[in-house]
């Protein structure tokens, strides 16, 4: 999976590992269309006290080839899987670019789906040099980072040690921009998982006196590397600190033999325009789709969630929640 077209940390072992105490737990289906094998790891949820869960396989399936034969195959796996585990609906997300795959995926009976992942994000090519990476910032970017330097704010890979400051500043952050941040379990949870093959990484940015003041969780899937986490306090801001870590980032995954870097998603126009100013090309996914297999109750669920989500933004002000239909957070 790793060394597909499209790798994403969400199907690795890993994810469902750091997923488990949150009362997910994971199969694996997997088909043979005659073009070679697709498969997904589909994380399950229970619903209430009764028998029925819902199932998610977040940027899958991964396919050798997406082409209708495989979809189908890969279809009616999963509706024995489904009947088997009694789920409501199992939603996915190909971590594809464009509107071929969707089609695909409607004409086996998936239906068009709310989003649970972002919609499009951008990913910065690293296989060239550092300085052409460099110079394909923009150069308001290249200043702002020269600036913190000169300022003495510095980086450090700071690993688990780093986790009580990370979610201090997680904490600082969720409440300046109005959203509801994760519990420092879920975030240890994740970085753990991944640690235990080295596909974790923690940055901190810190102020010449010591305080931390931006922070960023990366987790790599074979070549590519991802953004998943990442926060500034207000001091961090107005020291440019958040665009250093970032271009610290990325320079230091290159230098690690990576050769993507995913910035984990553009959907807010805010955080759009900072991480265009760091290069990349913009990629639109395929979108998200449900294999309904008990509609009235996936029904119920859909309505309630979104009627969950709807009220938990009036409650925050916030507009920067994803997923009306799981009620989570843009990482599924």
């Amino acid at each position: 999976m790793a060394g597909s077209a499209a790798p994403s940390h969400l199907q690795l072992t890993a994810w469902a590992r750091a997923k488990a105490p949150n009362g997910w737990r994971s199969v694996r289906v997997v088909a043979d269309g005659g073009s070679g094998p697709i498969g997904a790891q589909v994380l399950l949820r229970k619903l209430g006290p009764g028998p029925f869960s819902l199932g998610y396989a977040p940027r899958g399936p991964i396919a050798t080839s997406f082409d209708q034969a495989s979809i189908t195959a890969f279809t009616e796996a999963l509706r024995r899987a489904a009947h088997h585990h009694r789920l409501t609906h199992v939603t996915v997300d190909p971590g594809l670019e464009g509107a071929g795959p969707g089609e695909v995926l409607r004409a086996a009976g998936w239906r068009a789906a709310d989003a649970v992942q972002h919609r499009s994000s951008r990913v910065i090519d690293m296989a060239p040099p550092e300085s052409e990476l460099w110079s394909g910032m923009r150069s308001k970017w290249r200043q702002y980072v020269q600036k913190a330097r000169r300022s003495g704010y510095a980086t450090e890979d700071a690993g688990e040690a780093g986790l009580a400051e990370f979610f201090a500043i997680m904490i600082d952050t969720a409440r300046r921009r109005g959203y509801i941040h994760r519990s420092s379990d879920a975030y240890r949870h994740t970085y753990r998982a991944f640690a235990l093959s080295g596909s974790a990484r923690l940055l901190l940015a810190r102020a010449p006196g010591g305080e931390a003041v931006a922070t960023l969780m990366l987790l790599s899937c074979g070549p590519r590397i991802s953004e998943v986490y990442g926060g500034s306090t207000l001091k961090g801001a107005e020291g440019r600190t958040n665009y250093l870590l970032k271009w610290e980032a990325i320079r230091s995954s290159r230098e690690s033999g990576l050769s993507s870097y995913d910035v984990w998603g553009t959907d807010l126009p805010g955080l759009a325009v900072f991480k265009a100013g760091f290069g990349g090309r913009e990629v639109a996914y395929s979108g998200t789709w449900d294999l309904v297999t008990l509609p009235l109750l996936r029904e119920g669920l859909v309505r309630a969630r979104r009627g969950y989500v709807r009220l938990a933004r009036l409650r925050h002000g916030s507009q920067t929640m994803a997923s009306p239909r799981m009620g989570a957070s843009a990482d599924g």
